[in-house]
Formats: C-alpha cells, sequence, structure tokens
C-alpha cells in the first residue's frame, strides 16, 4: 500500500485538501512536508507524539519532514480548540520552551541521512522582524474577515471572546507556511483537525501569491473510547520529557490501555505492520486476559521514546511490583517505581520500631492498628511479610543503602527514605 493508504489503515487520515492530486504528487518524486509545534511548556506530550511519528513516517517513505517550533506563534497563543485565551509567556521563556523541544524533536527524525535529512527551524527567524506595515500590505490583504470569521477555530470563539493578538494567529501560521513553500520547497503541512481552518488558509495564501498548488493534510485530534482526553491521568499529563514523566510511568500509561483503545492505539503510535497489529488485534477478542497488545504497545512507544533500556528496566519494575520482588531492584528503579506513592524521610542511625514507624508515616492509621496489621500478615518490609509487632529496622535493612519499601495490603506501596 502507498503512504496514504497505510495512514487510511492507521485511520491517521481525517481531511485532505485534494486526495488524488496529494496521492499523485507523492507518488511523483519526494516532497517536502511540515508540522508545526508551538511552545506552550517546556516539553512536548502523548498527543503531540502522534504529529512527530507522522513526519517520521513520511521521512522514512523517502519525503522530506521540517519540524517547526513556534518561537515566534508561541509568543501569540493558537486559539484552536481552546475555550479561552492561552496565557501569554514571556519571550525568554518561549525561548527555552522552543530550545528543548527542538531538541525533542531532534531525538526522532534522522537529520545525518544523505537522502532526506530532517529539519528544525524556529518561525520567530521570520516572524520576529517581519515590518508590520509590510506584513498587513503584503500579507493581510488576502485574508477576507468573511472567511476567518467563519473558520472554526475562529467562530467557536466569538461567544467567549477572541483578542486580536489571537484572532491573527491564522495569518501568521499561513505565512509559516507560505515562508516554508518559498524557502525550502514545503507543499505539504500537517496537524491536529483542530489545525483545518490554519492549514487551509496557507494552501489558500500559497496559491494567491504563487498561483502554485500545496496541501493540507489533518490528523483526527486523540480521545479515548469512553471521551476521556488522552495523555491525561490522575497524576496529570504525560510527557516526553523523562524527568517529567519517568520511563516507568510512560510504560504504565500504556500498558493500562482499555481494550477498547489498544488496537487504534499500536496503529497510531508504532511502526508494526498491518499485519502484526491485525494479529494483536485478534488476541484482545480471544484472550483480553493476556493483555498481550497492552504489553507489546507499551514496549513499543517506551522503546521509541525512551530507549529499549529504559523500557527493559521500566519492564523490570512492573514485574518487581507486582510480583514482590523489590529487592531485585536498583536505586534509580526503586525511585521510579515508588515516584508517586506516599513516602516518609527517617534521619539517624539508631534503630527504630517498625510499629512505630507505621503510625508516624501513616501507614497505619495508630500504633495499635500497626500492631493488628502486622499481626495479620498485612505488612510486608522489602518483599519480607512481618509477623512480630516488636521487630525493630536498622540502617542494614535499607535497600540500596538507603531505602525501606512497605507494603500494606496487596498493593499499598510506601516508601522511607532513611539518611543517616
Amino acid at each position: 500500500m502507498d503512504l496514504l493508504q497505510e495512514l487510511e489503515f492507521r485511520e491517521l487520515l481525517y481531511q485532505v485538501t485534494d486526495r488524488d492530486g496529494l496521492s499523485q504528487r507523492l507518488n511523483d518524486r519526494p516532497l517536502t512536508l511540515y508540522i508545526g509545534f508551538d511552545p506552550t511548556s517546556d516539553s512536548l506530550h502523548v498527543g503531540s507524539l502522534l504529529q512527530i511519528l507522522i513526519l517520521r513516517r513520511f521521512q522514512l517513505a523517502g519525503h522530506h519532514p521540517i519540524g517547526i517550533v513556534g518561537g515566534g506563534t508561541g509568543l501569540i497563543g493558537d486559539p484552536s480548540g481552546k475555550a479561552n485565551e492561552r496565557q501569554l509567556n514571556a519571550k525568554e521563556t518561549v525561548d527555552d520552551w522552543t530550545q528543548k523541544i527542538r531538541e525533542q524533536l531532534e531525538r526522532f527524525l534522522d537529520f545525518d541521512t544523505p537522502v532526506n535529512p530532517a529539519r528544525v527551524v524556529s518561525n520567530y527567524d521570520w516572524l520576529g522582524p517581519l515590518p508590520l506595515i509590510d506584513f498587513l500590505r503584503d500579507i493581510g490583504k488576502h485574508f477576507s474577515l468573511g472567511a476567518m470569521l467563519a473558520k472554526e477555530s475562529v467562530k467557536t470563539r466569538l461567544e467567549a471572546g477572541i483578542s486580536f493578538t489571537e484572532f491573527s494567529y491564522m495569518i501568521l501560521q499561513a505565512y509559516d507556511f507560505l515562508r516554508l513553500f518559498q524557502d525550502h520547497g514545503c507543499q505539504l503541512q500537517a496537524g491536529g483537525s483542530d489545525q483545518w481552518g490554519n492549514i487551509t488558509a496557507g494552501v489558500d495564501l500559497i496559491r494567491r501569491i504563487t498561483g502554485e498548488t500545496a496541501y493540507g493534510l489533518t490528523m483526527p485530534l486523540v480521545t479515548k473510547a469512553d471521551g476521556a482526553k488522552f495523555g491525561k491521568t490522575e497524576s496529570g499529563t504525560i510527557w516526553l520529557d523523562p524527568h517529567k514523566t519517568t520511563p516507568y510511568q510512560f510504560y504504565q500509561f500504556w500498558i493500562n490501555m482499555d481494550d477498547q483503545d489498544v488496537v487504534r492505539f499500536l496503529k497510531y503510535y508504532t511502526f508494526l505492520s498491518p499485519e502484526e497489529i491485525t494479529a494483536l488485534a485478534q488476541e484482545v477478542v480471544k484472550r483480553p486476559s493476556e493483555r498481550t497488545a497492552q504489553r507489546t504497545l507499551a514496549r513499543e512507544v517506551t522503546s521509541l521514546v525512551h530507549g529499549r533500556q529504559a523500557m527493559r528496566s521500566a519492564e523490570n519494575i512492573s514485574q518487581a511490583l507486582f510480583y514482590g520482588k523489590v529487592t531485585e531492584l536498583s536505586a534509580r528503579e526503586i525511585e521510579q517505581g515508588l515516584n508517586d506513592v506516599p513516602s516518609y524521610t527517617l534521619e539517624g542511625d539508631r534503630a527504630v520500631s517498625l510499629v512505630d514507624l507505621l503510625a508516624k508515616a501513616a501507614i497505619s492509621p495508630s500504633k495499635r492498628r500497626a500492631r493488628e496489621d502486622i499481626q495479620n500478615g498485612a505488612i510486608t518490609v522489602n518483599d519480607q511479610r512481618i509477623a512480630d509487632p516488636g521487630r525493630l529496622l536498622t540502617p542494614a535493612d535499607r535497600l540500596a543503602g538507603r531505602y525501606i519499601v512497605i507494603r500494606r495490603g496487596k498493593n499499598k506501596y510506601h516508601l522511607v527514605k532513611w539518611l543517616v
């Protein structure tokens, strides 16, 4: 199958300005395309990952990908998909975030291949020095106010209110497309479906100024089957930065995927063949309890984002916590696996009563309850079930020279950091 057919199989083709024309153009010779990423944070997240992988799929098919980091448009704010005005950030902040996002994009695209190397650019390079009068005369005159008001990204904001600052975003993004068309021969802009109005504005601007044809393509916005926002958990957004979302937390996000979603996300986020995905879909139906599809999804995406070593470590942590083998984990793996469990810091080199520790750390609600928990076999310390309420702990009991891992019941973990 050709590239567009593969995107259709993966349910990634939502809107195309000219399906037949784009298909013929892709088959004729390599094409240059771009996707924009505004620096609204210091990291991209799993929603952004879908678009990064679109660039990667095109590059693997022989085309030329450009990732734009919106160092300029990030100072303005995109109204698409937002009910209210974005908070405007200082230029220094946007510059810092622009650099970090540029570095993240460079992890997924090949910049060294001599055939079709990727590029990452910031649109501040041309938007920053752009004279206002020249911009209004040469670019603004091509935009009809009525047409702009009819765009969905603007229309949905009119009642709540939209500033001229955000209203102008569409023109700036269209100008980005024009500059990339003129400077790099870029003929295709891709993005999420909420970007359709901005993308078609760029296609139209290129036609009006150059008389040439450009194309637009969108992917569906990612949601879960239950309508919940994708990439959000109780603990927050799933980031690509391992310091914001650890590889273990990242792995857990994918392995806990619902059966209704897992096949679609295998299509979206992996490079498995259609045959492999179809086989995994059959596993979901025949043997759902084995969660083969979820394990495959977690392995593939964690390896892609964080590397195979981090994936294996995340898998090791998952197994250790499930089967109660935390003593087999390294200090770093303990930190990752128990990053979001209740913790308590203990200082000094003297032995401490386990009963006292359970009460002070709020693992058990009182000393009396702590004794009952121990006697009932509900307390495990470093994989060892404790039956003696008089048990003392010493610094020698620490794992990796710093941790005591306590489990109350089947899966309520607590981490004690013992500083000596």
